[in-house]
């Protein structure tokens, strides 16, 4: 696996998992109004060894990740019409852990803080009765076992975490590639219908899964 893989950027936080270098987690909390507009609220956890990798004499170009209130400030600053409210990072003994919480002033800002490129996201409707569709990872037709371990070892206790509040009633929905719901995957927890839904999935569960793994609210 080339090492430019663990290339990853800011509006691409909460998708990227598919890239089976990064190891870390992410928990992502939305609350929107009936005007679209609303916050953000941003929790990630970085590998130590991902951080000292990046920091790695000639490598600085890996690493990517925004781990300062410098770097989102510099990112934020670049997207139109989101704002960066407050920003804190500590760490533990494995990991450092980043939360930051951003105001959106309609759903088209919150998508291209997402999702920059709009390639593995749309969203359609308004505030009032819309859709929004992820793909968290993209389906292949080969897996590999050697590297199936390597993801398990990786990945450990990390999740994927997202929830959303609507102005009214709203559900998400867990899919692979071909439109099967996903209502067992092992580990996960997932709110389905509500003023708030969320879903709670195991990292490894979205690395490892060939047939592509799609979220998708509705409200």
């Amino acid at each position: 696996m080339k090492k430019s893989r663990l290339a990853i950027s800011l509006t691409a936080l909460c998708f990227f998992l598919l890239i089976f270098s990064s190891c870390l987690g992410v928990s992502v909390d939305i609350a929107f109004d009936q005007k679209g507009s609303g916050d953000v609220t941003l929790e990630y956890q970085i590998s130590k060894t991902l951080d000292a990798l990046g920091k790695l004499d000639g490598n600085e170009r890996w690493n990517t990740i925004p781990v300062g209130k410098a770097d989102f400030e510099r990112t934020i600053d670049r997207l139109p019409g989101m704002r960066l409210t407050s920003f804190s990072s500590k760490e533990d003994k494995n990991d450092l852990i980043i939360k930051a919480k951003m105001e959106f002033v309609d759903l088209n800002s919150l998508m291209t803080f997402l999702d920059a490129s709009g390639l593995r996201s749309s969203f359609s409707g308004n505030a009032r009765s819309g859709r929004i569709f992820f793909i968290l990872n993209e389906a292949r037709t080969q897996s590999n076992t050697n590297l199936e371990k390597l993801i398990a070892e990786i990945a450990g206790s990390y999740s994927v975490k997202l929830s959303m509040i609507f102005p009214n009633e709203g559900s998400v929905k867990i899919t692979n590639s071909m439109g099967r719901v996903l209502a067992d995957i092992p580990g996960s927890v997932i709110s389905t219908t509500g003023k708030k839904v969320s879903f709670s999935l195991p990292l490894y569960s979205v690395l490892s899964a060939t047939e592509g793994i799609n979220v998708e609210f509705r409200w």
